[in-house]
């Protein structure tokens, strides 16, 4: 593997749920504007997704991705973080709640500590739901490419490339994107 080749099997996800004082937003926001900067300068950092709140909510869940847990570790325990989450401290209602993930079953850990995820066949179902359409529709848009350049066309490439296309959308856009929208669904007994 190249020195720069990310390991997907060793991706890690850091959850962070904050609870903001309503007073506190605007604050919040520049804060946060600093903080995923501050993330992003970092060793192994992959992405950040901020899930802010609908209109009149102050619940906050912010996605860091990391190529590697100690990569990710290191973030956690760095003086910077540590400086940054004091001085959020005085604006958030429940203090700092990081999650540490290593699959995709951050997508459907509850916002609230206390509340059970929903069902597995849910959480199958959902994720059934997402990928399916893309595994019928990411090849064919591909297949003008394949057949003008007929070596990316072989299982190997064409898979890879596929697969590439249908992971990286559904991990940092759709997925959150689908769970926020299903929320109620996923919650229900």
């Amino acid at each position: 593997m190249a020195a720069d080749a990310i390991d997907l099997n060793s991706v890690v996800t850091l959850v962070v749920h904050h609870k903001v004082r309503r007073q506190a937003l605007a604050s919040y926001e520049a804060w946060l504007r600093r903080t995923v900067a501050a993330a992003r300068l970092q060793p192994g950092h992959l992405g950040v997704n901020v899930i802010r709140p609908d209109s009149g909510g102050a619940m906050f869940t912010t996605v860091v991705r990391f190529a590697q847990a100690a990569q990710l570790q290191a973030w956690i325990d760095s003086a910077e973080r540590a400086a940054l989450v004091r001085e959020v401290s005085p604006l958030l209602e429940e203090g700092d709640h990081p999650l540490i993930h290593n699959d995709a079953e951050f997508w459907f850990t509850p916002a609230r500590g206390g509340v059970r995820p929903p069902p597995k066949w849910k959480q199958a179902m959902l994720t059934y739901a997402v990928i399916c359409p893309l595994t019928m529709v990411i090849p064919r848009l591909w297949a003008p490419v394949f057949e003008r350049y007929p070596a990316l066309a072989g299982v190997v490439p064409s898979n890879l490339l596929v697969t590439l296309c249908i992971v990286v959308p559904v991990v940092f856009l759709i997925m959150p994107w689908v769970t926020r929208l299903c929320a109620g669904w996923l919650s229900a007994d």
